[in-house]
């Protein structure tokens, strides 16, 4: 699938948002850890989507009911589901200059169509070094789930069943899907959140 930038202007993906508050401490704290001078910008964007993939637990996953959204409260909690570790990932990374947008999938929430469908958020960085687009799935492994940091080809948390109505979105956006912050803004326990409550559409 060829990606689309939302926008032409890499500037548009550096931007600092309410939800990507790369300026607050708690983020500037885990910049100075993991970041340093001598590292290539593949190596930061490496260890930026490994911190988040690894050391950021996924809220399902642990059974949470605690909702994050900032970056900044996904780093004080180390948790969130994909819709704020995402917003975590473009933190880090735009803390150091790395464009990085949003990019969106369609999924059954859990095993059968019947049960639902959700968006899915990951992320799209700009490599200048390579000059081009590729997308990273932060969202945390577990069995049956494994995404890894890849140059030559995705290796992203899910591949796309068409034959179920899943989809697979091209664009790299700028900002995250309104209605995933507002998922995340006015829900308080994330278990029934991802149950009932997951937008299914950009």
């Amino acid at each position: 699938m060829e990606l689309i930038a939302e926008s032409t202007d890499l500037n548009d993906y550096l931007k600092e948002l309410e939800v990507v508050n790369f300026s607050h401490p708690l983020i500037k704290e885990i910049v100075n850890e993991l970041f340093n001078d001598e590292q290539k910008e593949i190596e930061k964007t490496k260890a930026a989507f490994e911190f988040v993939r690894d050391k950021i637990s996924h809220s399902w996953d642990i059974q949470s009911t605690n909702v994050t959204c900032k970056a900044s409260d996904v780093m004080k909690y180390k948790e969130g589901i994909c819709y704020a570790k995402s917003n975590l990932l473009a933190a880090l990374l735009r803390s150091q200059g790395i464009p990085t947008g949003f990019c969106y999938q369609r999924l059954m929430i859990f095993d059968t169509p019947d049960k639902g469908y959700s968006l899915h958020t990951l992320n799209g960085v700009f490599l200048r070094s390579f000059n081009r687009w590729i997308r990273l799935d932060a969202r945390g492994n577990k069995p049956g789930v494994q995404a890894e940091f890849s140059i030559n080809e995705e290796i992203l948390a899910f591949s796309i069943q068409e034959n179920f109505d899943e989809k697979d979105y091209p664009i790299i956006y700028c900002q995250p899907n309104p209605k995933t912050i507002a998922t995340l803004v006015e829900n308080t326990n994330t278990l029934e959140m991802y149950k009932y409550h997951l937008p299914d559409t950009l």
